[in-house]
């Protein structure tokens, strides 16, 4: 089939689906010369312990059972293939590794018969792309358009703290948080305009129109930039509706006028604009992150992570999803959503919209921070181009 996908909740056809084959932690070193030798075999070890067998083991197969519901659903599936990310690779300004494939839509967002690859902020994450090139060039003789934005340089300030030292607001989301994540609380930053900067999944798809989050993972320039990529048929809709990353654990539509709204972030006050019309599910009572994950988050994850720093190394390893992960849910069809197994209030919600749920185990969604929306990308929908707000 050819690349067609205009919204988030048309008919599945094909998809993209995360994978732990090779997964590595991400390793990076803010220097243009390369680490020592043994710098970096010791920061190797050290991420590798944060990576046991059991746990890539558990994440694979929940891929694996989340491949036979698209199978069922008779959607076709492919997976990225390795490229070498445990490789130390370096730019005039800095050297790091790759990371993991598995969240497949990070970098990537699909705009009709057009694969837009985004400019991330995140260093270790330059070269992830080359993970897809096969399932490109699979499309590659039906024929579709491939935009790769610019590579930014990233050096220098780029990423800044969303709050200055003394500054610091507790919102009500903060408080929430801190009680469904045994305590935790996360750091917010945001992108200067330095040069284009986004993640493809700051961005959401509702045909000739996208809303894209300001964000730590997309400025303006990047807004900037994507609008006149797409051109006179569509039109980029900013928002500052979240203070972090991804938008789509913040506002995921679920079909033509009908849309999902973590209410720890959005109101009708911050609500887009162009959803003034839509029903709204306002909803934030999700299920608390599983104690077994957030104690390997702090034996094992945020260890490695404090021994890395110590030795000089940048990794995310101190990253772990919010609670709102759960929100991450993704449409087979209009009438039919994939949501976390664990999220038993919300697939109760969905239901009472009159919407078949299927419920999905995702045991390790937190620490490897993406759900069923974020470890999936479709690449072709049974949609054409439309306006849903004429």
């Amino acid at each position: 089939m050819k690349i067609n996908s205009h919204n988030e909740w048309d008919t599945l056809k094909e998809v993209i689906v995360g994978t732990v084959e090779d997964m590595t932690i991400g390793l990076e070193f803010p220097s243009p010369v390369p680490p020592s030798e043994a710098l970096f075999k010791k920061a190797a070890q050290i991420a590798k312990r944060a990576l046991p067998d059991w746990y890539k083991d558990e994440i694979g197969e929940d891929l694996s059972d989340l491949c036979k519901i698209f199978t069922k659903f008779g959607a076709k599936i492919f997976r990225p293939k390795p490229y070498g990310a445990e490789k130390l690779f370096c730019t005039p300004d800095w050297c790091s590794t790759g990371k993991d494939i598995y969240n497949v839509r990070d970098l990537h967002m699909i705009v009709g018969d057009t694969v837009i690859v985004g400019p991330s902020a995140t260093r270790c994450r330059y070269f992830e792309p080359n993970a897809f090139y096969d399932i490109w060039y699979h499309y590659f003789d039906e024929g579709f358009k491939w935009i790769t934005a610019p590579k930014p340089k990233l050096i220098g300030e780029f990423l800044v703290p969303y709050y200055r030292c003394g500054e610091e607001v507790i919102t009500e989301e903060d408080v929430l948080h801190r009680k469904l994540s045994g305590g935790r609380m996360e750091k917010f930053f945001k992108l200067l305009e330095n040069e284009i900067l986004f993640d493809a999944a700051g961005s959401i798809r509702l045909g000739k129109d996208i809303i894209y989050l300001i964000s730590s993972t997309g400025n303006y320039k990047g807004a900037k930039w994507l609008q006149s990529i797409l051109g006179n048929d569509y039109k980029v809709h900013t928002t500052t509706t979240y203070r972090s990353s991804h938008i789509d654990s913040t506002i995921l539509p679920l079909r033509p006028g009908l849309v999902l709204l973590n209410s720890a972030r959005v109101n009708p006050e911050n609500c887009p604009a162009i959803l003034e019309k839509w029903d709204k599910i306002y909803f934030s009572d999700m299920a608390p992150v599983p104690d077994e994950e957030l104690e390997f988050q702090k034996n094992v994850r945020d260890e490695a992570h404090k021994e890395l720093s110590g030795l000089g190394v940048e990794s995310d390893l101190n990253h772990i999803s919010s609670p709102w992960a759960g929100l991450n849910v993704l449409s087979l069809d209009p009438n039919t959503v994939l949501v976390h197994d664990r999220q038993i209030k919300l697939i109760k919600e969905l239901e009472r919209r009159k919407m078949t749920v299927i419920p999905v185990r995702m045991r390790h969604c937190y620490t490897v921070l993406g759900g069923l929306h974020c470890s999936t990308l479709d690449t072709v929908r049974d949609s054409k181009l439309e306006s849903y707000f004429d």
